[in-house]
């Protein structure tokens, strides 16, 4: 019988890595490949969006070589070490607790009662009391922003956001409206991303105040 493909890549990893290897493998570290994790999954997300499924399968591979890297690389810490063996046990681990309904009987009603459950576990794990708790601030403006918002409304945040656009919201004319505000940033000179990521640093203040009262 083939021997797993997943234990190959971990052979094939331990051999770049190890004495003897590559050397540019060899003195990667995590802050160097992170461009390179990112890099790959915009370019999965490219072969989704084209339907192409040769390219989804050499993206997702070049995403999960991203995985197995870092894993590789985390080995070789001298204060806290850990193995693609303890990354596949924590997230599997995780996600048996995560879904008390498939693994403990848990009755829900559907997707709504999943997704609530999954957040109120997941905020008793990590002893999370803030809306801003483990929110990637790194992130993309506009997902940002997205994440801010959810979090208030999923902890009874009363956000106070301007009131601009008016009207039935629709996909067709919400992107129309940031193409156009896009544009009219563009136009007089201003960093779209950076002035909605300046917007988006006031919500978070704004969530922490609101907390603090």
């Amino acid at each position: 019988m083939q021997g797993s493909q997943l234990q190959r890549l971990v052979e094939v990893m331990d051999r770049l890595r190890s004495p003897g290897g590559c050397p540019w493998d060899a003195e990667q570290t995590h802050d160097s490949l992170l461009k390179y994790l990112l890099e790959e999954s915009y370019e999965f997300v490219d072969a989704v969006h084209s339907g192409n499924r040769t390219d989804m399968r050499e993206e997702l591979g070049d995403v999960l070589l991203q995985v197995y890297f870092h894993a590789r690389i985390a080995q070789d810490d001298e204060n806290d070490p850990f193995t693609i063996e303890d990354v596949a046990r924590t997230i599997a681990d995780k996600l048996i607790r995560r879904h008390p309904h498939v693994f403990e009987g848990l009755k829900v009603d559907g997707a709504d009662d999943v997704l609530k459950n999954w957040e109120e576990i997941k905020r008793l794990e990590k002893g999370r009391t803030s809306a801003l708790d483990g929110i990637a601030m790194a992130q993309p403006a506009l997902p940002l922003i997205e994440k801010l918002l959810y979090r208030a409304k999923t902890h009874d945040v009363e956000l106070e956001i301007p009131q601009s656009m008016h009207g039935l919201a629709d996909e067709s004319a919400v992107g129309q409206a940031l193409l156009s505000v896009i544009a009219w940033a563009h136009a007089n000179g201003i960093d779209a991303e950076a002035a909605l990521r300046k917007q988006a640093a006031q919500v978070s203040a704004q969530i922490a105040a609101i907390e603090a009262r």
